[in-house]
């Protein structure tokens, strides 16, 4: 159990010391993932960006999610999840997520593209993986733009999805693998919606 994501990036970041050496990337999701990615980043001494990533909802119930897309566009259908969705209606949905993408870029990042990460480590975090629809679709933008090695860092996950997320990447680290996961929530024992605000407090730290 984490107290909250400060303390659940604190002990994640403590796995990371074989990565002191390397030319590392932390990129974050937001907003979960934020402070999980600045915790691993200072850590490290290394650089912190924010990579967007979204959910694709289904219409009738938006905490749920038929894949995702990145800010490159870069998409992740769960096919069986997707079923029975028109592909107007999947387009309509990703068009809405990219607005909202774009508009993170603008708030949370300030406009500013992300950092190259051709031929270096890119570890990307969230505060847990549920499905990892947004991790999925995170991974691949980092392999169209030429990382050389892609680490996910998450502080909980589920087995299912720990195994499928593994064979993307080089490596993965997740502090707890529930035997019974049902949420990210329940390993946290103080555990809220981030808002943008908050997120832009983390990432001014960065740059003082």
């Amino acid at each position: 159990m984490f107290k909250d994501r400060t303390d659940a990036g604190k002990q994640l970041a403590k796995v990371f010391d074989n990565y002191r050496d390397e030319n590392v990337l932390v990129l974050a999701i937001p907003r979960g993932g934020v402070e999980i990615g600045y915790q691993v980043a200072i850590y490290l001494n290394a650089n912190l960006s924010l990579l967007i990533s979204r959910k694709l909802p289904f219409p009738y119930n938006p905490e749920a999610g038929f894949g995702a897309v990145a800010e490159d566009g870069s998409t992740f259908i769960n096919e069986c999840a997707a079923r029975g969705l028109s592909e107007g209606l999947i387009e309509s949905i990703k068009d809405e997520q990219i607005r909202e993408i774009k508009r993170r870029i603008e708030v949370l990042r300030n406009g500013e593209p992300l950092p190259d990460m051709k031929d270096r480590t890119v570890i990307l975090t969230d505060d847990g993986l549920a499905m990892g629809s947004t991790m999925n679709a995170a991974i691949k933008l980092c392999k169209n733009r030429g990382a050389s090695k892609i680490v996910v860092a998450v502080p909980v996950a589920g087995r299912e999805v720990v195994n499928r997320i593994g064979n993307l990447v080089d490596d993965i680290i997740v502090l707890d693998i529930p035997p019974f996961f049902q949420a990210v929530a329940q390993v946290y024992e103080n555990w809220y919606d981030v808002s943008d605000n908050e997120v832009l407090e983390i990432m001014n730290k960065v740059k003082t």
